[in-house]
């Protein structure tokens, strides 16, 4: 037989042509998944920079809500410290009133003496 024979014989078998079907079937399905994979694709991309900006504005609003929540917690606690503070100074303020008097009366009076002389 010759070579010919043979791929005449092959090519007009009943398990060739199912081969052949099969490759085809597969090649045609390849093609539609390749399609519809490029219309999500596409939809995709399109709706990309709407869906970021979504998620952006989101996270930015997010973390606004934490930054004033921060700032908020802030304030009470320097309100808190500083009030204290204030107690403090006052404390000390009034325990120092009368000693600071006193110098004030004697430089005063030192002034007047040094300004009577001349």
């Amino acid at each position: 037989m010759t070579i010919t024979t043979q791929a005449k014989k092959i090519t007009e078998s009943k398990p060739f042509y199912a081969l052949t079907g099969a490759g085809d079937f597969a090649v045609e399905k390849a093609r539609a998944y390749a399609s519809t994979v490029q219309d999500k694709a596409e939809t995709v991309a399109r709706e990309l920079p709407e869906k970021a900006k979504g998620y952006a504005d989101a996270a930015t609003a997010r973390f606004t809500r934490l930054y004033d929540d921060l700032a908020s917690r802030g304030r009470k606690v320097v309100s808190r410290v500083s009030g204290e503070a204030a107690l403090e100074l006052t404390e000390v303020s009034e325990t120092a009133e009368p000693a600071i008097a006193e110098t004030t009366t004697k430089r005063t009076g030192r002034a007047r003496a040094t300004t009577a002389r001349s």
